[in-house]
């Protein structure tokens, strides 16, 4: 399934914006990735070397059908066509290197095979802030998310980042990691796991 545009959402969690050390306030953070990022399921997961730590952050992740610019948040879930989960794979020591200059995060999160992704189901107009995902890492449980614990839920995600972009058939959205957070290295196995969308794993490499 062609992806247009990859829209990830930093710091949607409280706890995890502060188990990253930073301060919750009113506004997420938006960064992109190209395509060149994704991963398929069951590829192996390249992990960068000489770059410092590669962490995991497990996500939602939904495909949008369209929508255009200023959707409504009343009206942003009816753009939704798809789910799936998917990581943000992050190299932590660059970008707090370029958080302490005040430089953007793409060389820290838009690298290539940054943006391993599941299996898409057909969204069912579930609430999409009732859902529960798991990562685990050679079968240790690191990280455990509960959409309803989202500072911005996903029709205002959508809502809002349709105000900058015209979205379109295709788009996808990360919409933020909850806590627990670790490194991945060489000879790991990752699985994420949410109950109705699917089990996804992949072998580092």
């Amino acid at each position: 399934m062609d992806v247009k545009r990859i829209f990830c959402i930093g710091r949607n969690y409280s706890a995890h914006i502060e188990e990253l050390g930073n301060t919750p306030d009113e506004a997420f953070v938006v960064f992109m990735k190209p395509a060149s990022s994704i991963v398929p399921v069951g590829a192996p997961l390249p992990i960068p070397t000489g770059r410092g730590s590669l962490h995991h952050e497990t996500e939602l992740v939904v495909r949008l059908s369209g929508g255009g610019a200023d959707i409504a948040e009343s009206d942003a879930l009816n753009h939704v066509s798809h789910l799936t989960l998917g990581l943000d794979l992050t190299l932590r020591d660059l970008q707090n290197q370029l958080k302490d200059k005040g430089q953007p995060w793409e060389l820290s999160k838009s690298f290539d095979h940054s943006a391993p992704l599941g299996e898409w189901k057909p969204y069912q107009k579930q609430d999409l802030q009732a859902l529960e995902f798991t990562c685990h890492v050679n079968g240790q449980l690191r990280q455990h998310g509960k959409t309803r614990e989202m500072l911005f839920g996903v029709a205002r995600q959508i809502h809002i980042l349709s105000r900058t972009w015209a979205l379109r058939d295709g788009d996808i959205v990360y919409t933020g990691t909850p806590a627990g957070v670790g490194p991945l290295v060489a000879g790991d196995r990752i699985a994420i796991e949410s109950a109705g969308i699917g089990k996804f794993e992949w072998n580092c490499v």
